[in-house]
């Protein structure tokens, strides 16, 4: 699995006229090479790869990743530069591709003093290009952080009542997930309640819940690297009918972003799909930002859908559909799923009904 993902890398390179590639994001490495720590770097080509680390996670890495050289470069080297000159004088290196989205200005400065010899070459987007397609077993692993966030919701809905506050929800719903195996939530925690729920990524504060407010919960479960997300939003009490009004078109908006979701359809068509409904009812200057995004290794991945997406789905990508409306003074809704594309459709793995649950 490892080899074919690192195969598809370097043939991308290759394309580029590039010899080799210096990983620095964390997840790249994690996604090429196996290793689960914080603090590493990989130089990969067709006849190198090498995981540099140090001493804090030699044992680990030689564990995890087998097919790599481990050298701690912090003991053997003055530095991770003079570690990188090194290894491309052993293998010949002349070009050098490095992560321009994710490299410091300062580190690129070293690079270049170091590397005399060598011509460093930006790249981006190479390995996020592998990633964008999900094997069977990162999907399986996308599952069971879904299920996890599942559950934990299930779990939460009988605390949410007039007198708890934002911040007991945020908490509890971390516990939770953590307690059915997450290693954590994937990113921080939205809850947001009555008129705070018009902000789309509401910090979490010490306002207390009251009858007849909104409540918007947007959450994941981090299982075994892998990030899931989910919103939902619900209501304390009988809702008026503005309440139900909004939720219903929110809710048709999100059910026609998932029905357009397939293989060979751009991200923005998908946007279309969801945002037309939004936007005939009168609403359309009220949904701001993209109907969604891939998720994976990380929260936000390619592909995305927004009304600027060329991002072409393919089979097996997992990607958000998140259409909202955030009215200011008043609240908002917003309904989430996490879906896998199909070559047909899309099987969505994010099972809470979008019923407007009412508490």
């Amino acid at each position: 699995m490892m080899k074919s993902r690192r195969e598809q890398v370097l043939k991308i390179l290759g394309k580029t006229g590039g010899e080799a590639l210096f990983l620095l994001g964390q997840a790249n490495i994690r996604y090429l090479s196996g290793f689960t720590g914080t603090d590493a770097y990989v130089l990969l080509s067709r006849a190198a790869r090498i995981l540099l680390t140090d001493s804090r996670y030699t044992e680990q890495a030689g564990a995890e990743c087998p097919e790599f050289e481990i050298v701690d470069y912090r003991s053997s080297f003055s530095g991770l530069e003079e570690a990188l000159a090194h290894f491309c004088t052993q293998y010949q290196i002349r070009q050098l591709g490095f992560e321009e989205d994710i490299i410091t200005f300062a580190r690129y400065q070293k690079l270049k003093n170091q590397l005399k010899d060598v011509t460093l070459v930006p790249t981006a987007g190479i390995v996020l290009t592998v990633r964008r397609k999900k094997d069977d077993l990162e999907i399986e692993l996308l599952k069971k952080a879904a299920q996890i966030g599942d559950e934990a919701f299930a779990e939460v809905l009988p605390l949410i009542k007039p007198g708890v506050t934002e911040k007991d929800l945020e908490r509890e719903l971390e516990y939770l997930m953590k307690k059915k195996g997450a290693l954590s939530a994937s990113f921080p925690i939205i809850a947001a309640s009555g008129p705070r729920s018009s902000l789309p990524h509401a910090i979490p504060t010490e306002r207390k819940v009251s009858k007849g407010d909104f409540i918007t919960l947007d959450f994941g479960a981090l299982y075994e690297g892998y990030c899931s997300d989910m919103t939902r939003t619900v209501v304390v009490g009988q809702p008026d009918q503005k309440q139900r009004d909004i939720y219903r078109l929110v809710k048709e908006a999100q059910e026609r972003g998932v029905e357009a979701v397939r293989a060979g359809i751009l991200g923005k068509e998908v946007d279309q799909a969801a945002r037309n409904v939004i936007a005939q009812a009168g609403y359309g200057d009220y949904f701001g930002h993209g109907l969604g995004h891939g998720i994976g290794l990380e929260i936000h991945e390619e592909p995305v859908l927004n009304p600027r997406s060329d991002h072409l789905l393919s089979a097996g990508s997992v990607v958000t559909v998140e259409p909202g409306i955030y009215l200011p003074d008043w609240g908002g809704v917003r309904i989430e799923d996490s879906v896998v594309v199909r070559p047909e459709g899309c099987e969505i793995i994010t099972h809470t009904t979008k019923d407007l649950i009412i508490l």
